[in-house]
């Protein structure tokens, strides 16, 4: 199966930030979460994708091609969109869309406006009078309308409330649903990707530390309550908290048994636990009051 894009080794060095050797795919059929605590480089690595900004090295395939090599044929194959809309915020959806269709050679005004309609979006509003939500919404009506296969949006569901947000999340699942297209949507609200997501790619200060289905990522950990406090355990955790009445953390799933021990508690993580004791371990930081 052509993978619909591919990042090999992509570096971007900063004065005091980097990209080092990232990368990761994502197949038709496929949403794709792109997690990582804020700073982390995930907007850095999706404008490289689009060529928003000048990676110092690797390579970054669309549909098989290089991006960069045929940037305008893949564009046409990819809908695109940032946090917010912030541009023309005075002009209407409807103003907005007869501008974008001039760059697509498939738009679909027709489909556009049938898209709009299933997402209650009153086209003739300007688009500072948008809620979030709405935002979101535009943005896949215009990637929807020109047939993109590829979905690419950064931090789509932040600052939506819980109704929008499942509202957008299940678009999602629609728009995947028959395997031709893919969606890679960068968040650091983990409890949309317990719903959606079927793939993660995890990155921490510019490096990829994991990347590859939802279900490996969470089975890869475990997490643990120990209500004996047992200390000569600590070094066992990848990171835990020390509370009241317990000792809590992540642990590798190839401990298990040495956590089998009366007292303890093991459960399956979800994807927010393990985020927060990875970056602590990452992190270690100590406060004093």
């Amino acid at each position: 199966m052509e993978e619909f894009l591919s990042l090999d080794k992509v570096n971007k060095k900063y004065p005091s930030f980097s990209l080092n050797d990232v990368s990761f795919a994502i197949k038709p059929g496929e949403i794709m979460g792109f997690i990582g605590r804020n700073g982390a480089g995930k907007t850095t690595t999706l404008k490289s994708i689009m060529n928003l900004i000048h990676y110092d090295s690797g390579t970054i395939y669309a549909f098989g091609k290089e991006m960069k090599a045929n940037e305008l044929e893949s564009k046409q194959r990819i809908g695109f969109a940032l946090s917010e809309i912030n541009y023309y915020p005075n002009r209407t959806i409807r103003q907005l869309m007869n501008v974008t269709k001039r760059f697509y050679k498939n738009f679909d005004e027709k489909k556009f406006h049938e898209v709009c309609k299933l997402f209650n979006l009153d086209i003739d509003k300007k688009i500072e009078e948008l809620s979030s939500g709405m935002k979101v919404k535009y943005s896949v009506a215009i990637a929807l309308s020109h047939k993109a296969e590829l979905l690419i949006l950064d931090e789509p569901t932040s600052g939506l409330d819980p109704v929008s947000r499942d509202e957008v999340l299940d678009i999602f699942r629609e728009i995947v649903r028959n395997g031709d297209r893919a969606i890679l949507f960068s968040t650091h609200i983990t409890s949309d990707l317990d719903k959606c997501a079927s793939n993660i790619t995890y990155i921490h200060n510019g490096s990829i530390l994991y990347t590859g289905t939802k279900k490996d990522f969470i089975n890869s950990y475990l997490f643990v309550k120990d209500k004996t406090k047992d200390k000569e355990l600590l070094n066992e955790y990848i990171a835990y908290k020390e509370l009241d009445d317990r000792i809590e953390g992540l642990i590798d799933i190839n401990k298990k048994d040495i956590f089998n021990k009366k007292g303890i508690e093991i459960k399956e993580p979800d994807l927010e636990d393990i985020m927060v004791y990875l970056e602590r371990s990452k992190n270690h930081e100590s406060f004093t009051l």
